[in-house]
């Protein structure tokens, strides 16, 4: 007889069960039955963000009042974000690693909803993508446990028009804009000359705007103005007077604008108390110490951005004793833009900050535009006087090799020390956020052009014109009979 192991039945049973199509199915139906069982429940999580300005930086906040709050969730669950602009600017809502991107929006937008599902574990770094919005602190967390989704879900055949996808778009190509103005400031327009006198108090107030400008010949551009020109108004005091400055931001402002004055000590020249929303004001009070011929700028991040968008100006302050006279003065700046398109295209050009960031400008301007300077404006002299140019480079990047072709500076206050005078200078290098004051006595008729001597600049827009009129003085200049 054989013999048959105790276990052997039990074996054979387990084999059997173990080999069953049945059994498989019933034993993974348990399996997954267990692991439902121990995975969370998918939920949506809601929750409100407003931007507003807190502690010098731009961020957003809960309604808890929360700067920048850790958005904590679950994968597979939907988080829904009604976002605001709290103080007026445009923003939105990017997650790179999620491919989420709200729209725009601003006051005039009002709330805007964003709609996504989290379907990986892991912490992604939310911002906004207006550029110099991230770098001032808009930026946070979202933090997902959980397990990874099998796979992502499919693309519904009509979208939720609240699910927004990010995925950068080409910049779209727009006619120029037949609204366009001239932005162009008067080179004439100076202030008048304060001479000796007393220290004062000035109360002065300048408007941020953006609007539509006159780049070139059927070309437009938004710049971002102060006082709606550029460059800004010349201002002008004295060593020992007293600024009360007050700054508005348009209410139809996108941006937040500010000034940061070179002439300035303290408060990053202005710029740290200036942050200003659109719709609102903010004033600031100094004091004039040094003196000299001072660039100022917006100093809103992203900052070059600004001041390539037409945001410089100069103030001078004068000495105690003032300035010699001099029958003309003129304020000129030179600024290197970068577009889309190159120089020459008929249409709207663009900002390209990639451009801005390599230092490689489509543009030289100055007064800001092509032609500011040989068609809208030309500086006017008579044979005998002597004109005195307040320059100036709001850059934000290059150097200026200033020059005026035909002439030779007398005088030249070198980087705008009113007390360092070079004489008899044929061209004078001007930093970017730097300045120059050049005195020339016109002796002879003639068109004198006004260039940065980096030459090929000129064919970029970086030219202008003195026009000298009335008899030359005897033997100065005799062109040959034909």
């Amino acid at each position: 007889m054989k013999r048959i192991h105790p276990l052997a039945p039990l074996a054979a049973a387990l084999c059997a069960l173990a080999l069953s199509p049945a059994a498989l199915a019933q034993h993974a139906g348990h399996s997954a039955a267990a692991t439902a069982t121990q995975a969370p429940a998918a939920k949506l999580v809601r929750l409100e963000l407003h931007t507003n300005i807190v502690d010098g930086k731009m961020v957003y906040v809960d309604a808890k009042g929360r700067v920048n709050p850790d958005i904590q969730a679950q994968v597979g669950d939907t988080v829904e974000i009604t976002l605001s602009s709290g103080e007026g600017a445009e923003h939105d809502f990017v997650v790179d690693e999620l491919k989420v991107a709200s729209p725009k929006f601003n006051a005039e937008t009002g709330p805007q909803r964003l709609r996504f599902q989290l379907t990986q574990p892991g912490e992604f770094n939310y911002y906004c993508s207006i550029p110099g919005h991230r770098q001032i602190g808009m930026q946070g967390l979202i933090k997902v446990t959980g397990q990874a989704s099998a796979a992502a879900p499919a693309a519904p055949a009509a979208p939720d028009p609240a699910l927004a996808l990010y995925t950068p778009a080409p910049v779209p190509q727009r006619s120029a804009d037949p609204t366009a103005v001239s932005v162009v400031a008067d080179p004439a327009k100076v202030p008048p000359a304060i001479g000796p006198r007393a220290p004062q108090v000035q109360k002065l107030r300048m408007e941020t705007v953006e609007l539509a400008g006159k780049l070139d010949d059927g070309t437009s551009f938004t710049y971002w103005t102060f006082d709606r020109q550029v460059p800004g108004p010349m201002l002008r005091a004295r060593v020992g007077d007293t600024i009360e400055l007050t700054l508005a931001n348009d209410k139809s402002s996108k941006a937040i604008h500010s000034i940061d004055l070179h002439a300035v000590t303290g408060g990053h020249g202005g710029g740290e108390h200036t942050q200003v929303a659109p719709g609102q004001e903010k004033t600031i009070t100094f004091k004039a110490l040094n003196s000299g011929l001072f660039v100022y700028h917006c100093a809103t991040p992203l900052v070059p951005q600004h001041i390539a968008a037409g945001m410089y100006g100069m103030i001078l302050i004068e000495p105690e004793e003032g300035l010699s006279k001099v029958d003309r003065e003129y304020y000129v700046m030179q600024a290197d833009m970068y577009t889309h398109r190159p120089i020459g295209a008929k249409v709207h050009q663009e900002p390209d900050l990639d451009k801005m960031a390599n230092e490689l400008p489509d543009y030289y301007v100055f007064n800001g535009a092509v032609g500011a300077l040989t068609k809208t404006h030309k500086l006017q002299a008579k044979v005998g006087e002597t004109v005195r140019i307040y320059f100036g480079v709001g850059g934000p990047n290059k150097v200026s090799s200033f020059h005026v072709i035909g002439e030779i500076f007398d005088k030249v206050y070198s980087e705008a020390a009113l007390n360092t005078v070079k004489t008899n200078v044929q061209t004078t290098l001007v930093a970017p956020g730097g300045a120059t004051i050049v005195e020339l006595k016109v002796q002879h008729p003639g068109s004198y052009l006004l260039v940065d001597h980096a030459l090929s600049r000129t064919g970029k827009g970086a030219v202008g014109v003195l026009e000298v009129t009335g008899e030359g003085e005897p033997g100065v200049y005799k062109p040959s009979k034909l």
